[in-house]
């Protein structure tokens, strides 16, 4: 039986990623009905939005003692977003937070080989909540 087969039968949804020039694989998805572009990143531990895109997705900004650290930076203010309401194709998710950051050490890296838009990262607490399964092969992932 395929992995599709199986993991449909289970209740999965399919999405479809983009794999960019990069290696990195990116969606489309919808944050407060406004569309943009989020990397998949299974070592982000955090869903994070860059703090250029709060008006955007209509954001409300909560004050946030932590310091976030990732690849190329670190201690960079952050602030919070609560209560959002995050679509993935037909996977809808509500209440959902995200860390707000300066993202642009990312998307200028990115943007030296690829000139897609990021407005954030899918981390490793969405998907573990919506035990995502990720098929490289086939440049998708499954969400229950």
């Amino acid at each position: 039986m395929q992995l599709r087969n199986l993991l449909e039968a289970k209740g999965f949804q399919r999405i479809v990623l983009r794999k960019m020039t990069t290696g990195h694989y990116t969606c489309r998805a919808e944050l407060n009905t406004k569309k943009g572009v989020f990397i998949i990143d299974t070592g982000a531990s955090s869903s994070c939005i860059d703090f250029e895109h709060v008006g955007l997705f209509n954001l409300i900004q909560e004050k946030s003692d932590v310091i976030a650290a990732g690849a190329g930076d670190s201690n960079m203010k952050t602030a919070l977003a609560q209560n959002n309401v995050f679509k993935l194709k037909n996977h809808k998710t509500k209440n959902i937070s995200f860390v707000l950051f300066d993202l642009s050490h990312v998307k200028k890296a990115i943007s030296m080989v690829d000139p897609t838009i990021i407005h954030g990262i899918l981390g490793a607490d969405y998907l573990k909540k919506h035990s995502a399964v990720l098929d490289y092969g086939r440049n998708c992932m499954y969400l229950k």
